[in-house]
């Protein structure tokens, strides 16, 4: 149960640039899981759940590395503990140990990737460079907008290996990365000393940020999540194909990014709706970037769609139902099935035959069988015939692992009323 390892200066076995100044023998922090337990780990599901755990070793806290073993003491892997139903987030499959690169190697993939994807590039300097276990490191978010990358940890273990993360992003060769801002305050609730949001590494620049060429204003301090909806690029720019001659109503519309593609698209007329004043706000500011000609097609309307949006007098051609998610636990799935059919059923009452209707759900619980049947019974209930026209998911710099389903969270149709 014990393993001799060296103590290097700099307090790490893996930081660049440390050096032996010494042995010791410490205990290994092990997790044992239970027999016949092992299933999720041998079909490489990244989590382990409370209930497979057998017994705990080493004096093991929330955010330590763990070791995981099958009840025979065969490695299965290494990952992030924490107490909860989610106990660990593995981040290595059928090793004991981390190897000496792994930070800066998993790094390097996903940034390899972004640029295979041709991203950053001329006319988009805005993405997602890591995403969690898309990325095979669970529990952390990478968003780089121009030469700053906005950092969310979503466990405290990946918070304590910040300084390998931050060490990495600023090694990435060609990376355009000069700041890197923490933006972790709603989504590390607990256990982490430091958690302060604010620049951990450099200071942000003064440039412009673009989406498909779409000029936007980003701010990562106060906006949602890490200041923008970077998952729906490739929905967006579908949008824009469909807009040209059309009224459209771009329902929670945050701050506007649907609304700006249905403009380019030639919209006639577009419609921002959304419950939040500030989002309203900053949607008209970014339709300023496009300039006059756009802003007088352009109208805000605050309002809360779930309530409102069957009452709203306007027919529109074609509208986008981009809601937050209605739920994030399965406790809360069954009210939120029903949130998501109320409001389908509302648009699809105000579209006109042969109007199209945009519709997604980010609710990682709400399964894509489970929303599309959902759309199905809206449209029973209101006796619309509609037909499929698009099946929709999460852009490719937010790729899902075909072993960890959830993260595929966002699914979204597009369908044409007959």
């Amino acid at each position: 149960g014990q393993t001799c390892r060296k103590i290097y200066s700099g307090g790490c076995r893996i930081q660049p640039g440390c050096r032996c100044i010494g042995i010791v023998v410490m205990s290994e922090k092990k997790l044992i899981l239970k027999r016949n337990r092992t299933r999720s780990l041998e079909r490489r599901h990244p989590w382990i759940f409370s209930g497979a755990v057998g017994k705990l070793e080493g004096d093991i806290a929330p955010g330590d590395l763990v070791s995981i073993y099958d009840h025979n003491g065969e490695p299965l892997g290494v990952g992030h503990y924490q107490k909860s139903s989610i106990t660990v987030r593995i981040l290595d499959f059928g090793v004991s140990e981390l190897p000496d690169n792994f930070w800066k190697d998993r790094v390097f993939e996903a940034w390899n990737l972004r640029k295979g994807l041709g991203m950053p590039g001329h006319s988009t300097n805005i993405f997602r460079l890591i995403h969690g276990e898309g990325d095979q490191l669970p529990g952390l978010i990478v968003d780089v907008y121009g030469s700053t990358a906005v950092i969310q940890f979503h466990d405290l273990g990946m918070f304590n290996a910040r300084e390998y993360i931050i060490e990495a992003l600023r090694n990435l060769p060609g990376a355009p990365i000069k700041a890197i801002y923490n933006k972790s305050k709603d989504t590390l609730h607990s256990g982490a000393v430091d958690n302060d949001e604010g620049y951990i590494y450099g200071s942000p620049e003064d440039e412009s940020y673009f989406e498909n060429g779409i000029p936007f204003m980003i701010n990562w301090k106060t906006g949602q999540k890490t200041g923008f909806f970077l998952d729906q690029r490739d929905n967006r720019a579908l949008v824009e194909q469909y807009a040209a001659g059309k009224k459209v109503l771009n329902a929670f519309s945050y701050t506007g990014g649907f609304s700006m593609y249905a403009l380019k698209g030639g919209a006639d007329l577009v419609h921002s709706m959304d419950i939040s004043e500030k989002a309203l706000e900053l949607a008209e500011g970014n339709v300023s970037l496009l300039g006059d000609q756009y802003v007088k097609r352009h109208k805000t309307i605050k309002a809360d769609i779930l309530k409102d949006l069957k009452n709203q007098k306007e027919n529109y051609d074609l509208i986008i139902l981009d809601p937050p998610a209605f739920a994030k636990r399965m406790s809360a799935r069954h009210r939120a099935i029903q949130a998501y059919k109320r409001v389908n059923e509302a648009a699809l009452r105000k579209l006109p035959k042969g109007g199209t209707l945009f519709t997604f759900s980010c609710s990682q619980v709400v399964t894509r069988p489970i929303f599309e049947d959902t759309i199905l019974a809206a449209a029973i209930n209101v006796q619309r015939p509609i037909r499929v026209l698009h099946r929709l998911s999460q852009g490719a710099d937010h790729p899902s692992n075909i072993f960890h389903p959830e993260s595929e969270y966002l699914k979204g149709l597009v369908v044409q009323v007959e």
